[in-house]
């Protein structure tokens, strides 16, 4: 009898659970924690490894902790250069990845080192930023939205439907472990929505804690369809375990 996906889910996200508590553990240990064979083990962690959560070793599994913040001090003062630091460790070479007109996805350039990636994005302010060699970027185009410099309109979510990305970084405006991802602006919902349609991998959110639960009217995607939260320490236990579980594993830095 197959198992469903839900149970699945779930034995993964208390793998990432118990590799917080103990970074590192072996195979024989979360099988009897989880109470499952170690082949099933195995499997999981093969799967978290592909998702970039761990690196396997021989025996057992470390979880990928954040990036050591101590070669540029002021420049990570603050949660939002954290969360984007840590999120472009997950960036591997040649990888075709979307991010929106978050300031805080759009801050993960910085990070990239010297990865060939290909950026799309409809976030006008990259124009401002100094952009390397081995960092192509294609903007989408359409209506400018002078508030936050963004591509918004029919003309930008044609292009959207045009391209497959293998990964997308996405800032919120909110974000709930019942509802999904929100944002305060109507134009914005689209351009959002369709990214997270045209990602073959994962979704990635990138959001401070103080975005989770705070209400928004616009909804741009559902729960069920995020890969990870990334945020900050400031994150409340009781918000964590809200995400755990809906089997959203989260990232703290």
């Amino acid at each position: 009898m197959k198992t469903p996906q839900s149970i699945i889910n779930k034995r993964r996200n208390d793998i990432i659970k118990y590799l917080k508590t103990t970074p590192s553990i072996s195979n024989d240990q979360l099988s009897k924690l989880l109470n499952t064979s170690p082949l099933t083990i195995r499997r999981d962690l093969k799967y978290l490894e592909e998702q970039h959560l761990l690196i396997r070793h021989y025996g057992g599994a470390t979880l990928i902790l954040p990036p050591s913040y101590s070669s540029e001090p002021n420049k990570l003062s603050s949660n939002k250069e954290r969360i984007a630091q840590y999120a472009a460790t997950l960036i591997q070479e040649d990888d075709i990845i979307f991010i929106n007109s978050s300031s805080t996805a759009l801050n993960i350039l910085d990070y990239i080192n010297d990865k060939h990636v290909i950026v799309v994005t409809n976030n006008g302010n990259i124009l401002s930023k100094n952009i390397p060699y081995n960092i192509e970027v294609m903007l989408t185009g359409g209506q400018i939205n002078p508030g936050k410099q963004s591509m918004i309109g029919d003309f930008a979510t044609h292009i959207l439907k045009n391209i497959s990305a293998s990964k997308c970084f996405l800032g919120v405006s909110g974000i709930d472990y019942n509802t999904g991802i929100s944002t305060a602006i109507m134009q914005e919902t689209q351009i959002n929505k369709e990214m997270i349609s045209q990602t073959q991998g994962s979704i990635y959110i990138v959001a401070e804690s103080y975005k989770i639960l705070k209400p928004n009217n616009f909804s741009s995607g559902s729960i069920d369809q995020i890969s990870c939260l990334i945020t900050d320490s400031e994150i409340t236990e009781v918000d964590r375990n809200g995400f755990e579980k809906v089997n959203i594993p989260v990232i703290i830095v």
